[in-house]
């Protein structure tokens, strides 16, 4: 007869789920490389900016409506504005404000946006249990590795069939780091992230509306709802990863588990995030800047011709809308960003808003711009060609996208991007306390000052405002 218990073991996966357990539970704040620690600043800056950026928009506004009579206790900030929720909603509604501007990070390996679904439970949560900024660096560190290490196992494949990935792994990235501060045992963090693995969220098919930014929400809030079950005692697989009908074999057609595990402790993913500059999908942005830096050269928008893109094969797939009709669409559109930031001479939020979409000067120029798919371009290059009604042309090759790896946002660029999205809703000094106290999250007593701080009627502002008379 045939040794079925040979044959079962010689097909049981290595054990990547208890692994990865292991390593989240015995990290400590001391072992982080400082370049690591700077980088997790770098991506709580931009994400708070974002946050608070985004925290009037329509989406934010919806989801307020619709959830704030069902809060519990009013603990956790509503970032940007007074309001008050309980930690789950609370790491809701910052999720959805921290994207809908499409303004956030992104891990560019995965197209991951890291920040939105970690930091949003994070700070939510610091607000319910006394965190020091030492171990909410840690946490977020943690968090973000774990979110773009699974979603290196499974990228493109899981992407390309219409999963948004923001939403699918950043569920792992929030389990994670909640996990971490409630001190969870290996055995519950794998159930923190099998109880993750659970609940995937996110359609590729809801870009360009509003519930593109609600899978970060929703990724940040289920996963903080993985680690609070996980520290109650409840159960799930401790191979929800990697066994047969685990995640990685249901929602992808290829995965590569060792992808996970690979130098834990080693190799940090958040070393590989970047930060736009510009307020759209990232794969625009190679097209911005080319017309950006045309446009500083001279070209008058009035004067334009046509306009004739080269892009990577993914921007027509991901950015193809040709008449937008809203903001958010506009953010999903190559052609209308080429020619607003030609006409307008920017790519902020403003140049993705409802208003610049039905510009009767960006609709015009919009509407003779072309694109076409230019296989040997890299992800962050584009080639952009403009003719004039004088019969002379211009043309520009953009080799690597500002805000790429290659040609990353310094700290002052972060800082005025920062600022600019902040002050309309704190004003200037509020806002240049709020930067103070982000950048320096690791030595803080408590992050949840953080959070507070960000309150338009923060108690920790007023007695700012005492000590240096308002001056930021």
């Amino acid at each position: 007869m045939p040794d079925h218990t040979q044959a079962a073991s010689a097909v049981t996966p290595p054990l990547v789920t208890l692994r990865l357990a292991r390593h989240l539970t015995t990290s400590r704040p001391e072992a982080l490389p400082g370049a690591v620690r700077h980088e997790a600043a770098r991506t709580f800056v931009n994400w708070l900016g974002c946050a608070v950026g985004g925290c009037r928009h329509q989406a934010v506004d919806a989801a307020l409506a619709a959830l704030s009579p069902f809060s519990g206790p009013r603990t956790a900030s509503v970032l940007g504005r007074n309001e008050k929720l309980d930690p789950l909603h609370a790491s809701l509604v910052n999720g959805i404000a921290s994207h809908v501007f499409d303004f956030d990070d992104t891990h560019l390996g995965t197209v991951i946006h890291p920040a939105g679904p970690v930091a949003s439970a994070l700070l939510a949560f610091a607000q319910h249990q006394p965190i020091a900024g030492r171990d909410f660096v840690n946490a977020l560190v943690l968090g973000v590795d774990t979110e773009c290490r699974i979603g290196n196992a499974v990228f493109p494949e899981h992407y390309d069939v219409g999963w948004h990935i923001t939403g699918t792994a950043g569920v792992f990235g929030a389990a994670a780091a909640i996990g971490k501060l409630l001190g969870l045992d290996a055995e519950r963090m794998a159930w923190a992230l099998g109880l993750a693995a659970s609940q995937p969220v996110g359609l590729r098919e809801m870009f360009g509306s509003m519930t593109k930014s609600f899978h970060p929400g929703r990724a940040a809030q289920n996963g903080m709802t993985a680690a609070l079950l996980a520290a109650s005692g409840y159960t799930s697989s401790t191979a929800p990863l990697e066994a047969r009908r685990g995640w990685l074999n249901v929602l992808s057609s290829r995965n590569n588990p060792a992808e996970i595990t690979d130098a834990l402790g080693e190799r940090y993913e958040i070393l590989a995030n970047t930060y736009k500059p510009f307020a759209c999908g990232i794969v625009i942005h190679p097209t911005i800047d080319g017309c950006l830096q045309l446009r500083a050269k001279g070209i008058d928008a009035g004067a334009i011709e046509t306009v004739a893109l080269k892009v990577h094969p993914l921007v027509l797939e991901l950015t193809g809308k040709t008449e937008p009709r809203t903001g958010l669409e506009g953010k999903f559109s190559i052609y209308h960003a080429a020619a607003v930031a030609l006409v307008e001479g920017d790519g902020g939020e403003e140049q993705f808003s409802d208003r610049a979409v039905a510009d009767p000067a960006v609709v015009a120029l919009r509407r003779r711009v072309t694109a076409a798919i230019d296989p040997s371009l890299a992800p962050d290059a584009a080639h952009v060609a403009i003719a004039l009604a004088n019969g002379s042309r211009a043309e520009l090759a953009v080799e690597h996208a500002i805000g790429s790896i290659a040609r990353p946002m310094t700290d002052a660029d972060l800082e005025r991007k920062f600022l600019a999205l902040v002050s309309p809703h704190l004003g200037d000094a509020r806002a240049g306390h709020l930067l103070e106290l982000a950048w320096r999250i690791e030595s803080l007593d408590s992050a949840a000052a953080v959070a507070e701080a960000a309150s338009p009627r923060s108690c920790s502002m007023q007695s700012y405002e005492k000590r240096t008379g308002g001056r930021p």
